[in-house]
């Protein structure tokens, strides 16, 4: 089937984009959500988890780059170009920089919620990194993204379309939701028994010094079996293979993302775990750049560190794994961190060299085997979660081009 086309420019109301504060201006710690380019992932849940802010009087002051529900949001410079996102309700008050392409449309004509799904599929995306190949800084101007022709079926189409495609953003939004109180149950038990020292039978141990009787303070070393780095290069990507993960692929919040992968070759997989093969319970975190963000290696992983990433292998005889991981978000830790990083002239590091001296309280092992008990369904049901979203969005994208291209018709 094919549908009438239509230039950007001819079913908008505006086409512009982000606004970047100056030096005066800046950042500020909490109040109107600033969307960097980072935010864009390709997905309606726009990454806010960088947690930029800008205050009232500066987000008036940059009215050009207000934005607004259903805004169509498309990165137009950097080597992300094309990623795109759309503003929901829940991101408002927010601005952006001017790395961020704004379609505001008019919704007599096209949905923008159909625009958005155009640009998320994989050819719109290669299209899009393809306009200005060769530069050496990618972008798009808005002329350009004006003229961008989109196939516009009648606004029924479009919604029908919408409509299925949104079904299974809202499932994996939900899971998404379902994961995040998971992880907020095992982070309040972590902080009730072993930062409030509110843990079984706690009322009949002595405690010296804010240290239960029966634990002990120890290097990290003592706690795991190895740490192990990551390579200093980045092989080519494949369509398919093993897993070559990258900081992106590991949240603030502490949750390896998957839905977002580079995949390699066998050959360069086989090259690249000489080193360690990452396997389940393992901790992996980033020490370069992109400072502190730790997840879990879940079951069935297959594939191998990327650059800037380095591997802690818990003992799992002491049944530590998720004890460890948790403590890596809290402030004694933190602190120990920001003590000991190196600030190079271009980025920050960890040095690991020193990282398993770092101290850690380690409580008895009947407590660590008795959190285990605790928190491993938790984290079970968070990997099959996980699992399903996966499974949710491969379902979406195989049918993403084939409804926006009329080949399935609704």
């Amino acid at each position: 089937m094919s549908w009438p086309k239509a230039q950007i420019g001819q079913f908008t109301h505006v086409v512009t984009k982000g606004t970047t504060p100056t030096k005066k201006q800046g950042f500020a710690d909490f109040g109107i959500n600033y969307i960097k380019a980072e935010a864009l992932n390709g997905d309606s849940a726009l990454d806010l988890t960088g947690g930029f802010f800008i205050s009232e009087d500066v987000h008036q002051a940059l009215k050009r780059s207000i934005l607004e529900e259903g805004d169509v949001l498309l990165t137009i410079a950097g080597a992300n170009i094309g990623k795109c996102g759309i503003v929901e309700e829940r991101h408002l008050p927010a601005n952006t920089n001017q790395a961020v392409g704004i379609m505001r449309v008019d919704r007599q004509q096209i949905s923008p919620r159909f625009l958005y799904f155009w640009f998320k599929q994989p050819q719109t995306f290669r299209y899009i990194q393809g306009l200005n190949a060769q530069a050496a800084q990618p972008n798009i101007n808005l002329t350009m993204l004006k003229n961008i022709e989109v196939p516009v079926p009648s606004i029924s189409v479009q919604q029908r379309t919408v409509d299925i495609l949104s079904a299974y953003d809202d499932l994996i939004e939900n899971n998404r939701r379902r994961i995040q109180l998971l992880e907020q149950a095992a982070r309040l038990l972590y902080k009730e028994w072993f930062v409030h020292l509110r843990f079984p039978g706690h009322e009949h141990v002595k405690v010296k010094d804010g240290v239960p009787e029966g634990w002990f303070t120890c290097p990290i070393k003592e706690a795991i079996v190895g740490l192990y780095d990551g390579p200093h290069a980045t092989p080519a990507p494949a369509d398919s293979g093993p897993v070559f993960l990258g900081i992106k692929n590991i949240t603030d919040s502490g949750r390896l993302d998957l839905t977002n992968i580079r995949s390699i070759a066998e050959n360069d997989y086989s090259r690249w775990i000489k080193r360690v093969t990452p396997q389940a319970g393992d901790i992996v975190f980033s020490y370069e750049a992109t400072l502190n963000r730790y997840a879990l290696i879940p079951k069935g992983f297959r594939g191998c560190l990327g650059r800037r990433l380095a591997l802690i292998r818990p003992k799992q005889t002491e049944r530590n794994s998720y004890f460890l991981f948790l403590t890596f978000f809290e402030d004694r830790w933190r602190a120990t961190i920001e003590k000991n990083i190196l600030c190079g002239a271009t980025v920050d590091r960890i040095p690991l060299a020193k990282f398993p001296e770092f101290p850690i309280l380690v409580p008895t092992k009947q407590l660590l085997a008795a959190f285990d008990d605790y928190v491993s369904p938790l984290y079970t049901q968070m990997e099959l979660i996980d699992k399903m979203n996966i499974q949710l969005a491969q379902a979406r994208d195989l049918l993403l081009p084939k409804l926006m291209n009329g080949i399935v018709t609704v």
